[in-house]
């Protein structure tokens, strides 16, 4: 397994897709030998110095920490970072669809936890789409955006459910009908249920949710209440003043306010009805 790099960056920059290349090496990609990150260095693009959410040192004591608690588990280490670092480092949506963003964090700050995380006993080669790939596929842009597709309000109860299955956060993350925040909870709800548990089972929901969104307005009878723009806003500046995430409890989100229960309720039970006789492969349709 790689090291930690010899030369961490200070703050977060951004590295565009070409400029990464040359840093993805097959020594990198087999998990053999990384980088020492100082030619890395003079390819990214700065950011602006008087912003404290680029600070590089609380990220790295969270992917740290990450690999020390689950390293016997590798999996599980996304139910407990994805809230953390969506906390740790409080992004808009236009800052978070960035990829350069997330490949510097993956190439220049933690490439070690990449390799711990994406290599396996099946397939030592680790995928280049994990530092540099799409949101849903990069190692830690799938993270952030689960957790901010999945919290409730300020709550991350359900990002820990939501990422404690891969599925899940691999089906749902690629597809536009979860940014309706009654959906996403609905989901969290029907897993909990022990409805949809396979991979095969929640694909088979995913799709059959996805047909109905073509004839049923989700938000019209599980409507949820307008977005505050204001409160992300005021906890992205609160960033300087903010104490480091807990480790053993869960950091509290922007002060939105939380998804109506009854609109996850009236879409829980619309969910199970459609899963019964959704197509699911090895599985007759019931109904």
């Amino acid at each position: 397994m790689i090291e930690k790099p010899y030369h961490l960056p200070v703050r977060l920059g951004l590295l565009s897709a070409a400029a990464a290349e040359p840093f993805l090496t097959e020594d990198l990609l087999q998990g053999v030998q990384g980088h020492a990150g100082v030619d890395l260095d003079k390819v990214v693009d700065a950011q602006a110095d008087d912003d404290p959410r680029w600070e590089v040192e609380p990220l790295r004591d969270l992917v740290e920490d990450a690999m020390h608690a689950f390293h016997d588990n590798r999996t599980q280490a996304d139910a407990w970072l994805a809230p953390r670092l969506h906390a740790a480092l409080r992004l808009n949506r236009r800052e978070a669809a960035d990829r350069r963003l997330w490949s510097h964090f993956a190439l220049a700050v933690a490439p070690d936890y990449v390799a711990w995380r994406h290599s396996s006993q099946t397939t030592s080669r680790i995928s280049p789409e994990r530092f540099r790939g799409s949101l849903d596929r990069q190692c830690f842009s799938r993270l952030w955006w689960a957790a901010e597709m999945f919290r409730n309000g300020g709550d991350y109860t359900p990002v820990v459910a939501a990422c404690g299955n891969q599925d899940l956060i691999h089906s749902a993350l690629r597809r536009e009908l979860i940014d309706h925040r009654p959906t996403a909870q609905a989901l969290v709800q029907v897993m909990e249920r022990g409805v949809a548990a396979t991979g095969r089972e929640i694909e088979g929901l995913m799709t059959a949710i996805n047909a109905a969104a073509a004839t049923v307005v989700y938000d019209a009878f599980a409507p949820d209440l307008p977005r505050d723009p204001g409160a992300l806003a005021a906890w992205i500046v609160e960033a300087g003043n903010a104490a480091s995430v807990p480790r053993h409890t869960l950091p509290d989100g922007p002060d939105e306010e939380p998804v109506p229960r009854a609109s996850v309720e009236v879409l829980t039970d619309y969910f199970v009805d459609l899963f019964e006789t959704a197509p699911i492969r090895g599985r007759e349709p019931r109904g």
